[in-house]
Formats: C-alpha cells, structure tokens, sequence
C-alpha cells in the first residue's frame, strides 16, 4: 500500500467517522443543549483516548521543542474553527455552510503547494474541481442564505486549512495520539466553559447513549484526521474530503428518511469519480515506475 492510498483510506475513514459523530449529534441535540453535548462528548473522547493512547504506549513529550509550539497552534486552529463554524451554523442554513466548507480541499492543496512546494498535477487540480462541481450539485446553495455570517464560514474554512497545514508541519517523532488528545482536550474545555452560560439539562439514558457513540466516532475522527494529513501528498488525498457528501446521503436515508433526488445523485456520482479518478491515477503512475 502506496502512502497515497493509505492517506485516501484514511481520509475516507475521517470523513466516515465525522459524518456518524454528526448524525448521532443531530439525533441527541433534540434533548440535549449543543455546549452541554459537546462537553460530554468531549469528556468521555478524551478519556478514551487516554486510555487507548497509554495501551499503545505512544503518551510522551519525547518530541523537538518546535513541535510542541505546533500542537498548541493547532488546537488553537481547531477552536478557531469549532467557535466560527458553530456560529455560521446557527445563523445559515446547513446547505450553505457545508458549501464554504467544501473549498477545504482546494485550499489545504494550494496551502501546500505554496508553503510546502508539493507538486500538483492538472488532473489533481481536475479531481478537486470536479468533486467540487458534484457538492455543489448536492447542496445547491441559494443566494438567500448567504449573508454576514458567511465570513464566519470563510473563517472556519481557513481555520481547518491552517490547521491541516500545522499538521503537516509536524516531524514524525510526533505521536498522532498525543496530537489527538490535545486536541479533544481543548475542545472539551472551551465547550465546558461555553455550557456554563448555556446551562444543562438531565440527559436521558437514550441522549447519553448517543453521546458515548458519539464520543468513540468522533475519537476516530479526530485521530484519522491527523494521521491523514501525515501520508502521502496533499493534492492526492484531497479530493476524497468529498466523500463525507456521500456517507451524509446514506445516513440522511437510513436515519431521516431523506432520500435525494436526481440532481443530487449526479453530483454524488462526480463526487466519487473524482475519488475513483485521483486513485486510479496513483495505481497508474506506481505500475509506471
């Protein structure tokens, strides 16, 4: 296995793990406040990860100094992204916002291109584009929901791609599950800190079951997100960022009963042509060598 093709499964398994932790999240919010969710989620992840990052024995600070400075950036790139998408979120329509942040990977592939002279190839920058082309089918953003709070979106977006490209900066003596704890530590502690104003409720045994799901999904997110962004070039695991598109229309059929139209389809079929595309030219370039 290729480190292209092991970034693209991970990339893929981020997006999976994401998109479950936010169906779970949606299901939950109906009794439960967003910050009280996030706290609890967050709490229970971060013991997770504890528990699983000492089993490994991959807990230390063994790394360079520099590196360190680079894990706190990056949890401060991922508060900045959770507080400005959270906000958009609140004020936009979900099609609309999940528009913006689909330029994540055009943007976390020039970022690389620029800061860290990755070479990127035509029929990359033609991957991108088209997946682009088939989220755009599948959320149709209307010109209404655009307003003020879509610089709160453009925050998040260069939020997450600065974040990425911390990531990438990192030297291998970094372990992943120390990156990951830091970063559900922060959050945990930023939500908790946003709960006391927003107050809490009792949580039924059914929310707190979702809340625990929740937190093992987002564990996986969250470690598959930093290790993705270790392996392989940027400009080839990009386009399969699309694929979280593909997973929320499944999930949106088997837990709401949403099922999507022709229009939608077809941008769900670019979305994974472009995925299909990018692999196929990996395969192909390898068998060249």
């Amino acid at each position: 296995m290729t480190p292209n093709v092991k970034g693209a499964l991970l990339m893929v398994g981020s997006m999976a793990a994401f998109t479950v932790n936010d169906t779970l999240v949606k299901v939950a919010l109906q009794e439960l406040p967003l910050f009280q969710l996030v706290a609890i989620r967050g709490a229970l992840a971060t013991i997770l990860i504890y528990v699983l990052a000492r089993f490994l024995g991959s807990l230390h600070l063994n790394f360079p100094h520099h590196d360190r400075w680079l894990v706190a950036l990056r949890c401060l790139a991922e508060l900045s992204a959770t507080f400005f998408f959270l906000t958009a979120l609140k004020s936009m329509p979900l099609a609309n916002v999940t528009a913006v942040l689909q330029a994540l990977p055009l943007t976390v592939t020039l970022g690389a291109a620029l800061f860290f002279s990755e070479h990127i190839g035509w029929r990359r920058i033609l991957a991108i584009v088209l997946g682009f082309v088939g989220m755009l089918l599948i959320v149709r953003p209307g010109p209404e929901g655009f307003s003020v709070f879509s610089l709160y979106a453009l925050v998040a977006v260069a939020s997450v791609t600065v974040r990425d490209l911390i990531t990438r900066r990192m030297s291998a003596e970094v372990p992943s599950m120390v990156v990951t704890l830091a970063t559900s530590l922060s959050i945990t502690a930023a939500a908790a800190i946003a709960s006391i104003l927003e107050g809490w409720v009792p949580v039924s045994a059914g929310a707190g079951m979702l809340v625990a799901s929740a937190a093992i999904f987002v564990l996986m997110g969250y470690l598959f997100s930093v290790m993705v962004m270790r392996v392989g070039d940027v400009g080839f695991v990009a386009p399969f960022r699309y694929s979280s598109l593909i997973w929320a229309l499944g999930l949106g059929w088997l837990v709401f009963d949403e099922w999507p139209d022709q229009i939608t389809m077809l941008g769900a079929v670019l979305v994974v042509a472009a995925g299909l595309f990018t692999l196929f030219r990996e395969r192909t370039h390898q068998a060249t060598e």
